[in-house]
Formats: structure tokens, sequence, C-alpha cells
């Protein structure tokens, strides 16, 4: 192929993911707007699913929403939190092949803190291709802030670019975003007497704290087990606002497991180093 027809074929693919994430965009505000908030409040409680997590009917309707209009945007298989873990597994198997890529959903993630009445939650997706996050969408109905981003062409919040600060490179003032579910004993242990950051917080939802830490609000973060759902789109709204992650043992953040990867990340590259550096040798890489 001739350096023009790759740069017109190029040029094509973007314009149908620009096309696909807009389409995105307008999908998951409604999702949020029809099935969504008219519940926030009204929901009480929640089912126990096998991996203790908590799942409403909020969630199934939202979920039963998207699973009816993606293929409006574009038709491929489908991965949605509140599907059955062999149903999950088989797709993604199956995915690696498929030219038409893959949608992967979240209806609702932080639904505990729906149920409570927390307003901390998000709808997200992403639509993954050659197992890569292509283009994501999370979005958190209460505060109106879309997050979006496609492969190479930036991240951004209701049209502003990411990041929406200059932040720290001094660890020691950063704040940063942990989690304590799924981390090594030790490692938490160490985070919680001696941490090497300023202050901590923890919020309650996985999407929104990967945006949280592209737009500046954190500075860094960890977590010790993600599903794909929760990281498919953050993790390339973080990247594409210059920020950086790898896992508890491996560099390259994609080698690690998909149903269960741990993260590291920040958004300035020397609070990144420190960090990483900082968890593994503090019992990022033991047993938990």
């Amino acid at each position: 192929m001739h350096q023009g027809d790759r740069a017109s074929e190029a040029a094509l693919i973007d314009s149908d993911l620009k096309r696909m994430l807009d389409a995105s965009v307008a999908l998951v505000r409604e999702v949020a707007q029809r099935e969504i908030i008219p519940r926030f409040l009204r929901v009480s409680h929640g089912q126990r699913k096998d991996d203790g997590s908590l799942c409403s009917e909020a969630d199934l309707a939202a979920q039963q929403f998207l699973l009816g209009r993606l293929s409006e945007i574009h038709a491929c298989p489908i991965i949605g939190e509140e599907m059955s873990q062999t149903a999950q597994r088989a797709r993604w198997q199956d995915a690696s092949s498929d030219e038409r890529g893959l949608w992967c959903i979240d209806p609702i993630d932080g639904t505990t803190n729906f149920i409570n009445g927390l307003p901390c939650f998000a709808v997200s997706i992403a639509w993954m291709r050659g197992r890569r996050t292509r283009l994501a969408v999370t979005y958190n109905p209460i505060t109106d802030e879309m997050f979006y981003a496609r492969e190479g062409n930036g991240a951004y919040v209701n049209g502003r670019r990411l990041p929406l600060r200059q932040v720290t490179g001094d660890i020691r003032r950063a704040v940063g975003g942990v989690d304590f579910k799924r981390i090594p004993k030790l490692l938490a242990d160490q985070i919680a007497v001696n941490p090497p950051f300023f202050s901590q917080r923890n919020f309650g939802s996985s999407t929104l704290d990967w945006c949280n830490l592209a737009a500046g609000r954190l500075d860094l973060y960890l977590h010790g087990g993600q599903m794909l759902w929760d990281y498919a789109a953050g993790s390339l709204i973080l990247a594409e606002a210059g920020g950086q992650m790898c896992t508890l043992a491996h560099d390259e953040y994609a080698a690690d497991d998909v149903w269960r990867r741990p993260v590291i990340a920040a958004l300035h590259p020397a609070v990144f180093a420190t960090w990483r550096d900082w968890v593994r040798q503090h019992g990022g890489q033991g047993d938990s």
C-alpha cells in the first residue's frame, strides 16, 4: 500500500471513530436520562452477585437499553457487566479475531453509591478492536460531566481538553486515589501508616477514578484488581490525557489479567515513576 493510500485509510478509520464516538456520547446521555436518573433515590436495595458486588434494577434496565441501541452505532459483539460470566468470557474470546471489534459496557459503575443515594456513579462504554480500546465514554449524570476520548485524538470533558489543571511533579504534594480492595495486605498497611503522598481519596467508582485522574483532580491512582468494564474506557481516557499506567507486576499495562487487572497510575511522569517504584518496594508484588 502506498503512503497516500495508508493516509487515506487512516483518515477514513478516524472519521468513522468520530462518528461512533459522537453517537456514543448521545446514547450514554439518553440512557442516563431514561433509565438511571428516574430511579435514583428510589432504589432501596440490590441483588448481591457471585463476586459480592451489587446489581440493581437500574443496572439491568440501563444495560438492556444499551444492548438494544449500540448495534445501531456499530454492529459487533457486546460485553456487559451484568451478563453471565460464561457469556462475558465467550464474547471476549471470540472478539480477538473479530474485525468488527467489541463493545464493553458498565451500565452503572458505583452501584453501591447509587443504591445508597451517594451522587457518585457513572455510565461507561468502550469500543475495542484487537483487544485495545479505540474509543471511550464515561458519564456522571449527577454532575453532567461527559468524559470521552478516541485513540490518538486526546481526552475531553464537556469539550474541554484534559487535564484541566497542571498537576504536581512532587509526590509529597500529591492527592492519591487508592482503593484498598484486593491490594496486598503489606502494601495496604504501608499506605495506611506511612503513605508517600499528601492525602488519599476513594469515591467508590472505578470508572470515575480514571477520569478524575485524567482531569488532574487526582495525581496518582492504585487499585488491586479491576474487571474489564472498570478500566476499558478509563485507561484510554487517561492515556489520551497524557497519563501513564502499569500493574503491580508488569510495566506493560495490557500484559496483566484481563478479568482482574491491578493498576498503578499517575498523570505526571515523575510522580508515576516514584509511585510505581514505591508500591513495588512496599509489598505491591506480594500475596494479598
